[in-house]
């Protein structure tokens, strides 16, 4: 069976090529206009959606999609914090996440990283190891995108990677996000991802929170983001 985008996990040894996650990468995005619409939040400027798990799937997809003005961020900035060093810059942004570790860098364009997420009980600490891929498009319109792909450690010859990982159950999650510049100069910002806490949480109570999640990743980063660009260290 051909590799397709989902919370199964793969082998270093067997991430797929590049061309091949970002062609699924915006396959993804492309359909979620056929997607269920769900909730806006942050006062009707984050939209979100999702589709049912499909065959395939190992569970349900969740999206969102805003778009921004140049006193939010330009294309240039998002993509500053977005495309390099995520995984550092999310922890900056996103409460849950108190430690990352760069696992292994493959390539300019492709890094393994592991992500150290905590929640308040009865909730155990989460460990998410993924393998991050960016591609920067300089046609217009500009795009960037974003894809992390959920990363097996434990089989052999991957013992010294594996050791860089946090103690904790083990989620996974499968996420796309892309950034696109509008001729007007906005920004499109889209987002899709699949997950699973893993342990014993029952899928409808996690599942149910995603979009709200989600969401709220726009207004922490842009709030985060401007913090830094007032500090001149954006």
């Amino acid at each position: 069976m051909s590799y397709q985008l989902s919370i199964e996990p793969v082998k270093p040894a067997e991430i797929p090529s590049e061309e091949t996650i970002l062609a699924l990468g915006h396959e993804v995005l492309e359909s979620t206009k056929s997607w269920k619409v769900g909730k806006t939040y942050s006062k009707g400027t984050v939209q979100t959606l999702s589709r049912a798990k499909r065959q395939g799937d190992g569970a349900a997809w969740h999206s969102r999609v805003s778009k921004h003005t140049k006193d939010d961020a330009t294309f240039d900035e998002f993509w500053s914090k977005l495309g390099f060093n995520k995984a550092e810059n999310e922890k900056e942004f996103i409460s849950a996440i108190k430690k990352v570790t760069l696992v292994k860098r493959i390539s300019d364009t492709q890094s393994i990283w592991t992500l150290y997420y905590t929640f308040p009980p009865p909730v155990s600490p989460r460990v998410f190891t993924v393998v991050q891929i960016t591609h920067l498009d300089q046609s217009s319109p500009r795009t960037g995108m974003v894809i992390s792909i959920p990363v097996d450690l434990s089989g052999p010859g991957d013992e010294d990677l594996a050791q860089l990982q946090e103690k904790g159950t083990k989620g996974r999650y499968v996420s796309v996000e892309r950034l696109t510049e509008l001729e007007d100069g906005q920004v499109l910002w889209q987002m899709a991802t699949s997950s699973t806490p893993g342990g014993s949480i029952p899928s409808f109570i996690s599942e149910g929170s995603i979009p709200g999640q989600i969401a709220a990743d726009v207004p922490h980063f842009l709030k985060w983001f401007h913090t830094v660009r007032n500090q001149g260290t954006a």
